[in-house]
């Protein structure tokens, strides 16, 4: 089974300092293969909890290469969500790969762990026969702190059905689970992988410099 590796975070932002620097990609240091996989990026400024800034990938089998090249880029910026990640903000990211493993159906919306298991809903609204569906990733449901009902409950409304949400309705949902592994890197930490391995670290016009890892406090 393929597994997320710190190299393959470290491709991620290779491909995303290339696009700033109109350069290319140095090759993946990892071997390809397929599978369903998503790449997170989020915003740590000022010692603060890091915030989401931008989460796409595929619940579908795919090559992992390709795969994190494109996804790199649209989570990074094409997430409907958020304006595009700009040169400046690359100090204060964090990347995370996931590959997505052990698809399985589901008895009912509560038949699934949280912190282990992501989800996948699909359900049919009963008042206009629109077919709805979305997912959230393993790690989603223990760092916000909800319940199965909460987390259920969400991802109807991420789905965007905007009525109320009734018991009846939760126990019409398709609920498949599935389990990742994923590899979290900060851009500090890829610095220091780069000065390491390649003996230089990236230099982008318009991103502050970053001393020991971390972009000095002003």
């Amino acid at each position: 089974m393929v597994v997320a590796t710190e190299e393959m975070v470290v491709y991620c932002f290779d491909t995303l300092v290339a696009y700033f620097t109109g350069e290319r990609p140095p090759p993946p240091a990892f071997e390809d293969g397929n599978h369903p996989l998503f790449v997170t990026w989020k915003k740590a400024a000022n010692g603060s909890e890091p915030r989401l800034r931008g989460c796409i990938g595929t619940l579908e089998s795919r090559q992992i290469v390709s795969g994190f090249r494109d996804y790199a880029l649209t989570s990074a910026l094409r997430d409907r969500r958020f304006p595009p990640i700009q040169s400046k903000e690359l100090p204060t990211l964090e990347c995370t790969v996931s590959i997505l493993t052990d698809y399985e159906i589901a008895e009912d919306y509560l038949d699934w762990e949280v912190g282990k298991h992501g989800l996948i809903i699909e359900f049919t609204a009963p008042d206009s026969n629109t077919k709805h569906s979305a997912t959230y990733l393993p790690e989603v449901a223990g760092h916000e702190g909800w319940t199965h009902v909460e987390t259920i409950d969400s991802l109807v409304r991420k789905a965007g059905y905007q009525r109320i949400i009734t018991e009846s309705l939760r126990k019409k949902i398709k609920v498949t689970r599935y389990q990742s592994t994923l590899y979290t890197m900060h851009y500090g930490e890829y610095v220091a992988y780069l000065k390491k391995n390649r003996g230089a670290a990236p230099s982008i016009s318009g991103a502050p410099p970053v001393v020991n890892g971390f972009k000095p406090s002003h």
